[in-house]
């Protein structure tokens, strides 16, 4: 983990070498995702069982490729009843805190006769992505579902690969059915994402995609987006601590690694005006590292994307924080919520020592589905407002009309569109 002084040139420099792990900058890789795109956009199942068994080494077909309710059956009974009682609990808080974005219609009339409004209605299909593989993620299934659920959307079907056994992880079936998904169909990669985009004989064709994945899955919905709706494109993980001499550094380091270890393109950096704190993070780390389960990882992260930004004050480490713009920002200071007043981007921030970011992970409530590479600039948390619609309500009476349709003319036949001038002319000839 590389410790620098935090200078113009040196937060420019780790900007550009962090902007290298967006999946906009792998370009090599999107010829063969439009290649498998086109290809299930055209074939539909036939592709999609091709191309599984391929990568997952199983034998779909039509009758095996939708898990069914014994198999949902058998992943409870494979699941202990304790963890299932811990994702119930974190169902209440995650729909809890959502329930709270809840926007309704509206309609806004005025004594002239006219009316304007907003229509909002949940979307009709969402498809949610969940990687399996190497690792699985019930937290993520809950991210994606509840959030729809809570909208009001009616049909949710989840693609997740199965294991060469055509097995499907039981902790992401257990959360899957426990958080209300209708249908689950066991199908990965850029594949999946085509099949649900354009549908096949098989899956049915969704209003908008959400969910993380490779890097092959986040171009197919970067080549499928328009064709239907998706969360973003996310890159890794990444985390950010700010902190002071009041800050633990054990707790500092185990939250920098508990980042690290997603994969090794993960960033974990921590800004802090305290030299000794530096020096006692990187000495904590050490220790950990001698007796973490991925290692490995972690060392790999930290040697290419780690860094100690040693700043001379806070208002340095704060100016900093909002240029890198961080997926998870932790805030680990003697006075964290007026440091949190002056954060600008963050997607999701972490006051105090014992809010770490695993806590927003699984259970919290707020959504850990975020933006990444300095998308919260601009981005927002997975929210109930990625699956609803809203639509615009406009009713004049003539009274209304007749006070503004010179103005209006005037508008149209500045742009030269004399027929739509014409439109509300024709109506006071």
């Amino acid at each position: 983990m590389k410790t620098v002084k935090l200078t113009a040139e040196t937060r420019k420099d780790i900007l550009n070498t962090l902007l290298k792990r967006s999946p906009n900058n792998y370009g090599q890789y999107e010829a063969t995702v439009a290649e498998i795109v086109g290809n299930v956009r055209e074939n539909g199942n036939k592709a999609v069982f091709e191309y599984t068994k391929k990568f997952d080494k199983w034998d779909i077909n039509e009758n095996n490729i939708r898990v069914t309710d014994a198999e949902i059956d058998e992943a409870f009974s494979k699941t202990d009843t304790e963890f299932v009682e811990v994702i119930k609990r974190a169902v209440a808080n995650i729909d809890a805190f959502h329930r709270k974005q809840l926007h309704n219609s509206w309609i806004d009339t005025k004594p002239d006769g006219s009316i304007l409004g907003q229509k909002i209605l949940p979307l009709a299909v969402s498809g949610v992505y969940i990687p399996g593989g190497k690792a699985a993620y019930p937290s993520s299934v809950l991210m994606n579902v509840i959030p729809a659920k809570v909208a009001g959307v009616k049909k949710i079907i989840m693609t997740t690969p199965a294991g060469p056994d055509g097995k499907v992880n039981a902790g992401t079936l257990v959360a899957a059915k426990i958080a209300g998904v209708n249908e689950i169909y066991k199908i990965g990669g850029a594949q999946a994402i085509a099949a649900m985009a354009f549908g096949t004989e098989s899956i049915p064709k969704v209003d908008k995609i959400t969910g993380p994945g490779n890097i092959f899955v986040a171009l197919a919905k970067k080549a499928c987006f328009g064709y239907v709706g998706i969360d973003s494109i996310a890159g890794p993980s990444e985390i950010l601590v700010i902190a002071d001499e009041t800050a633990n550094s054990r707790y500092v380091a185990a939250d920098l690694l508990s980042q690290a270890e997603h994969d090794e393109l993960a960033s974990s950096i921590l800004i802090t005006t305290s030299e000794t704190l530096a020096k006692e993070v990187v000495a904590q780390i050490d220790g950990f590292l001698q007796e973490l389960s991925r290692s490995e990882i972690i060392k790999a992260s930290l040697e290419q994307y780690g860094y100690i930004l040693l700043a001379d004050s806070m208002d340095d480490a704060v100016e900093a924080a909002n240029a890198i713009a961080s997926e998870h920002l932790e805030i680990l200071t003697k006075d964290p919520f007026n440091v949190m007043t002056k954060i600008e981007n963050a997607g999701a921030i972490f006051i105090g020592e014992y809010s770490s970011e695993p806590l927003g992970d699984y259970y919290a409530g707020p959504n850990h589905i975020l933006p990444t590479n300095g998308t919260a600039r601009f981005f927002s948390p997975l929210n109930v407002d990625d699956f609803m619609k809203k639509t615009s309500i406009i009713s004049y009476s003539r009274e209304a009309l007749e006070r503004d349709h010179k103005d209006i003319e005037l508008f149209a036949n500045k742009e030269g569109l004399s027929a739509h001038a014409n439109s509300i002319k024709v109506r006071f000839e």
